[in-house]
């Protein structure tokens, strides 16, 4: 079959590589579409510690059941499904505690083992998830990063009345407004500094941007909160030098969730958290989010195809890549098309 293979560290091409085959509880799946993300570019250039080379990469993926293996009885061949790419042992004690994102023994489609960027992928069954009757595969190969968005906003447990207050109009900034939208929040401001982003959160769901090039976030929120502050803070800009400010404009008894995955230290003002008993929250991938998703998908309230931007073929992955690499401002999600 053929696939795009990450060799090593700013090494990748197209390769013909044996098909994989459905194992005992595992499905095989002939994959319809894959999202290309910004971790998939975080992989190429050797950003991600945990990555094993060579590695088919791709976590955000949909397709056809073509096989399955021994034991499996949830899914049949041709059902049309998508695939969680959290695979936790179950043992553990995060597991234990049904936090299974955080697994000790964690693995990731993409990362641990080969991903969907290859005409046909295996996986566990208990990842694969068929899908509504009235939700397309197309829109199905975009769930993953909506449960991201939806992981994040459920840590931060919005009560009726919040206002979200999200940093970044990137990908995972986006899709933080569109669900935050689906789940009924009124008011989504979002902050960004580029004047298209900021457009296209508009377009999306937010109620009010900041293009902090221009204006300062924290005298916007001063001014429109009456001095207050905001109760939900997303930090999808992943900034370490934000923090303080994100402190300060955070209300009493405001949750503020955290997205970024660098070691660069922040600095934190104890005194901002202790007076307003902040709760500052990490979000990792997702908690098993992907039937919240696809009921938001089925029911309508969550439109994952306004986030496309492109549509490529999977022997022009490489051209996708230089456009979200030079022109991060013209993309959103670049979609890969197998049978283009």
């Amino acid at each position: 079959m053929k696939a795009f293979q990450v060799a090593n560290v700013n090494d990748y091409a197209l390769i013909d590589t044996k098909q994989p085959v459905a194992e005992a509880g595992e499905v095989l799946i002939k994959t319809a579409f894959a999202g290309i993300c910004g971790s998939d570019l975080h992989i190429i250039h050797g950003q991600n510690p945990f990555v094993q080379f060579p590695r088919i990469t791709g976590h955000e993926f949909s397709g056809v059941v073509a096989a399955i293996g021994e034991g499996v009885t949830h899914v049949k061949v041709g059902d049309k499904v998508c695939v969680d790419p959290v695979i936790s042992c179950g043992e553990c004690y995060a597991c234990r505690a049904g936090r299974f994102n955080v697994c000790a023994k964690l693995q990731v489609f993409g990362v641990h083992r080969n991903g969907g960027f290859g005409e046909y992928t295996s996986a566990p069954a208990s990842n694969v998830l068929v899908l509504p009757d009235n939700v397309t595969l197309e829109q199905a190969a975009l769930v993953e990063p909506y449960s991201i968005a939806t992981n994040v906003l459920s840590r931060m447990e919005p009560i009726a009345g919040d206002t979200l207050l999200v940093y970044g109009a990137g990908v995972i900034g986006l899709t933080i407004v569109q669900v935050a939208k689906a789940m009924g929040i009124e008011r989504i401001i979002v902050t960004d500094i580029v004047d298209e982003r900021l457009e296209t959160a508009k377009a999306l769901g937010a109620t009010d941007v900041i293009n902090s090039r221009v204006n300062k976030v924290e005298d916007c929120i001063q001014e429109w909160t009456n001095g207050e502050g905001v109760p939900l803070i997303a930090d999808a800009a992943c900034i370490p030098a934000l923090l303080p400010e994100i402190l300060r404009i955070a209300c009493p008894a405001g949750r503020i969730g955290l997205l970024g995955f660098t070691s660069t230290p922040s600095d934190l003002a104890q005194i901002e958290v202790i007076k307003k008993e902040l709760t500052i929250v990490g979000s990792r991938l997702n908690n098993r989010r992907f039937p919240q998703v696809l009921e938001m998908i089925s029911s309508g309230r969550l439109d994952p195809l306004a986030l496309i931007s492109h549509r490529i073929a999977l022997n022009d992955i490489g051209d996708g890549i230089q456009l979200m690499e030079n022109h991060p401002e013209l993309t959103r999600k670049v979609l890969v098309e197998m049978s283009k």
